[in-house]
């Protein structure tokens, strides 16, 4: 037998490893990277493959919706804050190649979509060519608060967010719900008890930590990083509206005990007083709105949605508040022109400023004028006849929207504690006797206009 050259049997063993390596890399860049996302090329202008990573899992994301006839647009702050400085740029640019990677390249562990309720229903099919394209997926679902008011409808649950994760890269996609107020409204993120909560850094979420309640958003479809996707129109008034999203929803179990304790006045005279009440307060968020004054529910309405999810029927107004430097001298008139004539003004601007106006019937409309000062906020009183002054004490709030009345509107935030400082501990008891002067919990005196004044600070028509 003859004798093999050593040299030759080393370069054989050489080879066949090279080979074998060969192997392993085109096996790893060919096929797991397309499983599970594990390795992308670079996309022309990023600094990093972890850039090009992002851009890649959102090139993925928007491919698996389109083939699912599933119309995402982009909320994600970040991109869209880099996005309204060039907003006039994007909105121009052709749909050519883009030397740079600017938007979704940008540093950030998660990138946020929104989808409308009503324009999607099949998931189960989206999932599975999701898990085809590498993605792993986590559905989010909870109680569906617009039945709440429907004892045996009150349960059903409803999907609120989707995560697809790729590789390094989580989309985040919220859904949007249409409300009776017409406005758009995403539930809370929670995770209930058997999800991994390792999945994505949840807390880095921006729609997860309260519900929130939107204008409907109109769309501009845009070429960003050489993707096609669609974005608000006017993206710095989603990102402020998003600042102020926070919604409250109405407690719907606490009014049921409510009226298990004290039976709901069912009468014409009541029925007909709430419905006055809805048209005036609708009345009044529109002539609100249009000024562009921010407003929320006062008093003894604020205390109506709050206690019993409706107007109170013994109340014979609505309140409303508004802070002080939000007045507009066009508040007056502009009311007027809508046909709710003045019937009072008391103090002035720098002072108790409150208005009142006549809606139909005997129903009217209050507005009290919240002033603040370094621990608390304030609104005043004034008696037409003495010319006394008086004072109603507020902790610090803040405002959250609501829905009442099949109406977007603000009320403060810390709702318990507004309304305990107006009405005390027994806010849940009701009251038809009430004094103004005397009866609200926060009440003081706050002197006597000066007579040379009268006819300036009480004015009554």
């Amino acid at each position: 037998m003859q004798k093999i050259n050593r040299n030759v049997v080393l370069a054989l063993l050489s080879l066949t490893s090279l080979i074998f390596l060969l192997f392993q890399l085109c096996y790893y860049k060919f096929y797991l990277s397309q499983k599970n996302g594990a390795a992308f090329s670079k996309v022309r202008g990023s600094q990093s493959g972890q850039d090009s990573t992002r851009w890649h899992v959102v090139r993925r994301f928007l491919g698996l919706t389109s083939g699912h006839n599933i119309p995402v647009f982009l909320i994600d702050p970040l991109i869209l804050g880099l996005v309204d400085k060039d907003i006039e740029q994007v909105r121009s640019s052709p749909d050519g190649p883009n030397p740079e990677c600017k938007y979704f390249c940008a540093p950030r562990d998660f990138t946020t979509f929104a989808l409308l309720d009503k324009t999607w229903k099949h998931e189960v099919g989206l999932f599975r060519t999701a898990e085809k394209m590498g993605f792993q997926w986590l559905k989010i679902i909870n109680k569906d608060p617009r039945l709440d008011g429907m004892d045996d409808l009150s349960g059903m649950e409803i999907p609120l967010h989707y995560i697809f994760k790729l590789a390094s890269h989580a989309i985040h996609l919220v859904v949007f719900y249409e409300r009776s107020g017409n406005f758009l409204w995403h539930g809370p993120l929670r995770l209930k008890q058997h999800m991994d909560r390792k999945f994505v850094p949840f807390r880095k979420l921006h729609f997860g930590r309260y519900p929130g309640a939107y204008e409907k958003p109109e769309l501009l479809l845009v070429s960003i990083d050489d993707l096609k996707v669609q974005i608000p129109k006017d993206p710095s008034s989603f990102l402020e509206e998003m600042s102020h999203s926070r919604f409250l929803e109405c407690r719907y179990r606490e009014a049921r005990a409510f009226f298990q304790l004290y039976p709901d006045d069912a009468s014409l005279d009541a029925v007909e007083f709430r419905k006055k009440a809805k048209s005036l307060l609708h009345l009044a968020a529109l002539t609100l709105n249009n000024l562009g004054v921010k407003f929320w529910l006062s008093s003894g309405t604020c205390l109506g949605w709050y206690r019993q999810c409706n107007v109170i029927p013994h109340s014979k107004d609505v309140d409303l508040g508004i802070f002080i430097r939000d007045y507009k001298a066009d508040i007056i008139p502009a009311f007027q022109n809508a046909g709710l004539p003045l019937k009072h003004k008391f103090g002035k601007v720098e002072d108790s400023l409150e208005l009142s106006f006549q809606g139909e019937g005997d129903v009217k409309l209050d507005i009290f004028f919240f002033y603040e000062e370094d621990d608390h906020i304030w609104n005043g009183g004034t008696q037409a006849k003495s010319g006394k002054k008086f004072k109603y004490l507020f902790p610090k709030f803040t405002l959250c929207w609501t829905e009442f009345v099949e109406l977007k509107v603000h009320v403060p935030c810390e709702t318990l504690q507004y309304v305990e400082a107006n009405y005390g501990p027994e806010w849940k008891v009701p009251v038809k006797t009430w004094d103004w002067k005397s009866s609200p919990f926060n009440v003081q005196d706050n002197g006597v206009w000066p007579i040379d004044e009268w006819d300036n600070v009480i004015q009554i028509y």
